[in-house]
């Protein structure tokens, strides 16, 4: 349905939709199950929310009385708009949320200053892990790389440990964008770059961090990579290709939530196989449980497997043969 009445209308008309698609039954089942069944909710609900479209014209500005200011959230999610167009209003509700998300930035109680994530752009809210990579023992601080930098957290994070060189990679230029614009503001621009990239950088480091999409599943969107992964690629390939990136007496650091072995998609076995096939020991694992709202939310469909979810920073080195 295209829009052409009144905006505030149409967000009425929105919420209405989300409070009628989102009132749904318990879901029963496997663990595994009812995380199929929550992800085919959430892609249904997505998929009715962004029926409903309203104009958006150059500037760009939304013809329609009573609308807000959406230029920079607009710019800042699909660029310049040369010509007129509609967008679902769902879609830009979220873009207008992420460009809140970018102006107020997140505080990071590790860098003792805040993030800014750009559109399009995961950053991890969950501060729990951030910390273990701000507690982790440092096998040097001569030089790091961060595989899958995302908005540059734990690249921004090990700079300010006293790392003197980091180098944090992506495969998504928004992402690069993104943070490039952090190590600036955090002043940490002479330490931390951030490069365009699949995986590692050239040459070999004394320590490699990593956090890879946690779950073994199809994403539905460019935020969704960042958490759902077909067959755990990313992580597997991580942990093949370390031992050639590393330095004599460099670690790797992994960190990974058990989420997905409490949905049954991955085992704990799994993990410490793929680890062993690629020629790799833990040296140690460092846990922290989830202080997130869903943790502890009875109603959310996953409660029992996001109550009992550890995060890990596991230490690697290469085993000795």
């Amino acid at each position: 349905m295209l829009w052409h009445g009144d905006f505030q209308n149409a967000r009425q008309i929105l919420n209405a939709l989300d409070r009628r698609v989102g009132a749904g039954k318990k879901i029963a089942g496997t663990p595994a199950e009812k995380f199929y069944r929550h992800r085919q909710s959430r892609s249904h609900r997505a998929r009715i929310l962004g029926l409903l479209l309203i104009p958006l014209d150059p500037g760009p500005v939304i013809p329609l009385r009573r609308a807000p200011d959406i230029r920079q959230a607009a710019v800042e999610a699909y660029g310049d708009i040369g010509e007129s167009s509609v967008v679902s209003l769902h879609e830009l509700v979220g873009a207008i949320g992420a460009h809140e998300w970018r102006r107020n930035g997140v505080y990071v109680d590790a860098l003792q200053g805040r993030i800014h994530p750009h559109y399009g752009t995961f950053f991890p809210t969950r501060s729990e892990y951030v910390e273990l990579v701000a507690a982790a023992p440092l096998p040097s601080d001569t030089l790091a790389f961060d595989v899958g930098t995302g908005t540059g957290v734990f690249a921004a994070v090990l700079a300010r440990r006293g790392v003197h060189r980091v180098i944090a990679t992506d495969n998504e230029p928004r992402a690069i964008a993104c943070a490039a614009e952090n190590f600036r503001n955090l002043g940490l621009q002479d330490r931390a770059e951030a490069v365009l990239t699949d995986m590692f950088p050239p040459g070999r480091a004394p320590l490699i961090v990593c956090n890879p999409p946690w779950i073994p599943a199809t994403p539905h969107s460019s935020l969704d990579s960042a958490v759902y992964d077909p067959g755990s690629r990313m992580l597997f390939r991580y942990l093949n290709e370390l031992s050639d990136h590393l330095e004599p007496g460099g670690e790797g650091w992994l960190v990974l939530s058990d989420l997905a072995e409490h949905l049954g998609l991955r085992t704990r076995e799994d993990l410490l196989a793929a680890i062993t096939a690629a020629g790799l020991k833990v040296v140690e694992r460092l846990d922290t449980r989830p202080t997130h709202p869903k943790a502890s939310d009875h109603d959310d469909p996953l409660f029992e497997a996001r109550a009992a979810e550890v995060t890990s920073l596991w230490r690697l080195v290469p085993r000795m043969f």
